[in-house]
């Protein structure tokens, strides 16, 4: 404990790995985000934001997006495929698209457009809905809007008629059946299109979603059907309409390799479209661009083995290469990364409301046992008295054996409620010893030890709300207490939401050994808030997230650093009860009607009296205005 430091720290939740310079841990032991320069003077404490929203009324859960950071990842993205063009000598340019179903909140849409807008930074469309975002966003000539996804008539139409404002969308054609509704369409409202092509890539990437390549994928049109769709604009005299070629590999692709094939591959399409006689000019290498979430630099699911500079100047010299060695003209390169711009942008702040302590470190030599339970223990007891490391894992084994005979004889009433407690309490004495003093020792049995030693802390979230992907795909966050780091940790724990749900629980943590089944965290103190941090969340969670147990959205809070000093801003409450019941059809004030009726019964009936009447329908009614999280420091 006295040699700790928040060195130790920095290695213990690896967030100098991660973090990518934007997150660290300073002398006070608090985790501070850094903001655009990056320097020590544009570091802000999450706990002092935390307990400043706090003394405003805004309470934990809250969910930051630091808009600086958002500024960074457009601008380090866009220049980074900038100086692999000028390095390379290519003599096309780059536009990126932000594909809005990875956040589609107004204000993450809205930032993109703004912080964007100096490098014509467009959107990816998949929906009706999020064409409608994005036409209403996009005021730029030289920006795309890229039109993915199902399209009916009236899709097609407000897409046509964007081209009309003078907005620059492209019709991508991911099906067959899509072509004869856009050429129809186009004839009707005379407006030619601007068409492009999804091709179904042959190469598959690794990582969790490997389906959006291959002969299976969903959406995309194979070889055959490109070359029908190629005659079908040419006998409509449409052929001039195709511009663009669209391949998406898929999201978070960790390993290099995969990218590089696929960018060569979809090149070569694309010669052989411009062969065709098709006027091209934009190749679109969609999303993929991962994100390094456990900091290991690998190919695992969650990481990456490449750099940003790595994936641009890779792509760059694919096109390039088969340009060359076809003779045609360089397109502009278009990227639909999304994952990578807005990651880091958010961070979730939620406090731990209580703690189950599996184990309290204390053996069971410490405890004098009644006499009349020594029959119970004898065997346990005997086990401890062997236990050396030469036999430990052969003592565990006697451990679980003896525990289940007590277990079998409880049932069979031979042995009665107390000794059994009794012989628990020694059983995990023993196994609390054996991990304690052994549990370095590589044996399946032991190495699990620890896992089940650990406790339980519960936070003030929902998992199925804010993080989705950690119970849908088991995606990994980094987690830590954002606090208290320059002292060292003295538990062991999983996490669990608030949700009534054995699976809502984080039992995969990041830390320096790689991923571990407990996380190292602090005994909370009575007196104050013990508050995690889960980063890298900006992507997804928000729009992925349910209602499970009727858990709203988090309270929302913008921070944009500028000028030497910190603002907050576009405060977003999160759901009250009444808005989450809203959202599943009840209608509020009928459900206070039915109480108010309720309660006028009970007072007829002598149960209770006209003011316990008025107290009970006040209660019910705050309850109805209240925060679907926890609440502390409730008004009176």
């Amino acid at each position: 404990m006295e040699n700790w430091n928040i060195h130790d720290a920095e290695k213990l939740y690896r967030i100098n790995d991660w973090g990518n310079g934007y997150f660290h841990i300073s002398e006070t032991g608090e985790v501070e985000v850094r903001l655009k320069d990056k320097s020590p003077q544009s570091s802000i404490s999450l706990l002092s934001i935390a307990k400043g929203l706090q003394e405003r009324g805004l309470k934990l859960p809250v969910l930051l997006r630091f808009s600086n950071i958002l500024d960074d990842r457009i601008q380090h993205i866009n220049e980074s495929f900038l100086h692999a063009i000028q390095d390379a000598g290519y003599q096309g340019t780059y536009r990126g698209v932000y594909p809005i179903k990875v956040n589609q909140q107004q204000q993450v849409v809205e930032e993109i457009c703004k912080y964007g807008q100096q490098y014509h930074h467009g959107l990816e469309t998949g929906s009706k809905a999020e064409l409608i975002i994005a036409l209403a966003h996009i005021d730029d000539p030289e920006a795309y809007i890229i039109c993915n996804g199902y399209k009916d008539e009236e899709y097609i139409d407000l897409a046509l008629k964007g081209l009309q404002l003078g907005i620059n969308t492209v019709l991508v054609v991911e099906m067959p059946g899509e072509v004869g509704i856009i050429l129809q369409r186009s004839r009707a409202l005379g407006i030619k299109p601007n068409i492009g092509l999804r091709m179904k890539p042959s190469t598959m990437a690794s990582g969790h979603w490997t389906d959006s390549g291959g002969d299976r994928s969903v959406f995309g049109l194979n070889t055959t059907q490109v070359i029908q769709v190629v005659d079908r604009l040419r006998k409509e005299n449409m052929l001039d309409c195709l511009k663009l070629l669209h391949y998406h590999l898929g999201s978070q692709i960790p390993n290099i390799h995969d990218i590089r094939v696929g960018a060569t591959e979809a090149a070569r399409f694309y010669a052989g479209l411009v062969q065709e006689g098709a006027p091209m000019g934009l190749l679109d290498i969609g999303g993929g661009l991962a994100i390094d979430y456990d900091g290991s630099h690998s190919n695992s699911p969650n990481s990456r083995n490449y750099t940003t500079k790595e994936y641009c100047d890779d792509v760059v010299e694919e096109i390039m290469t088969i340009c060359k060695e076809e003779k045609i003209s360089h397109p502009t390169i278009i990227s639909e990364s999304g994952r990578a711009l807005v990651s880091y942008y958010s961070v979730l702040l939620m406090n731990i409301l209580d703690t189950n302590v599996f184990w309290d470190g204390k053996n069971g030599e410490e405890v004098v046992y009644d006499q009349m339970l020594m029959p119970a223990l004898e065997n346990l007891l005997y086990v401890r008295t062997m236990l050396n490391e030469k036999n430990a894992q052969e003592c565990l084994n006697d451990l679980n054996y003896y525990r289940e005979e007590i277990r079998n004889k409880f049932l069979y009433g031979k042995v009665n409620m107390r000794e059994r407690a009794a012989a628990e309490h020694v059983y995990w004495s023993i196994v609390a010893e054996i991990q304690q003093k052994y549990g370095d020792i590589h044996a399946a049995e032991i190495q699990k030890l620890e896992h089940q030693l650990s406790d339980i802390y519960y936070g003030n979230f929902s998992l199925f709300q804010s993080l989705p992907d950690v119970w849908a795909i088991d995606q990994l966050f980094p987690i830590m207490p954002i606090h208290r780091l320059e002292t060292k940790p003295d538990r062991k724990a999983v996490l669990s939401d608030i949700t009534c749900d054995s699976e809502g629980k984080i039992d995969k943590f990041i830390t320096a050994k790689g991923v571990s089944d407990t996380l190292a965290l602090h005994t909370p103190k009575e007196d104050e808030d013990y508050i995690l941090g889960v980063f890298l969340v900006g992507a997804y969670q928000e729009t992925l997230g349910d209602l499970h147990n009727l858990l709203g959205d988090t309270n929302v809070v913008s921070i944009t650093y500028e000028d030497g000093n910190f603002s907050l801003h576009n405060e977003l409450e999160g759901d009250t009860v009444a808005d989450v019941l809203s959202y599943v059809e009840y209608e509020p004030k009928r459900l206070e009607t039915m109480i108010r009726t309720k309660a006028e019964k009970a007072v007829q009936e002598g149960r209770i009296t006209v003011q316990e009447r008025r107290r009970i329908i006040s209660a019910y009614t705050a309850g109805l205005r209240g925060y679907t999280y926890y609440e502390t420091d409730q008004e009176e």
